[in-house]
């Protein structure tokens, strides 16, 4: 199966919803090649990007439960490259 790099920005509105986020970043961090977290504290917003390499269907797994969080939106941006899964 082949591989892509791609980078998920997530946005979090609502505070109560940070532990079952981190729950699922915690259940995928095999895929998880980097993440940055910014609190914006003037907004009351959470503003977080994770770089992953892994299939298309297991990045896209992972967004859609994210995306079911409530309070907690995300979009993906995959690289046009494709690699042997390792």
């Amino acid at each position: 199966m082949q591989s892509r790099v791609a980078v998920i920005g997530i946005i979090v509105e609502d505070p109560a919803s940070v532990e079952a986020l981190n729950e699922l970043l915690h259940e995928f961090a095999d895929i998880i090649i980097g993440r940055m977290g910014i609190p914006y504290h003037r907004r009351d917003i959470s503003v977080i990007s994770i770089a992953v390499d892994a299939p298309q269907d297991r990045t896209s797994a992972l967004t859609g439960r994210i995306g079911a969080l409530d309070g907690v939106s995300c979009r993906t941006a995959f690289s046009n490259l494709f690699f042997d899964a390792e």
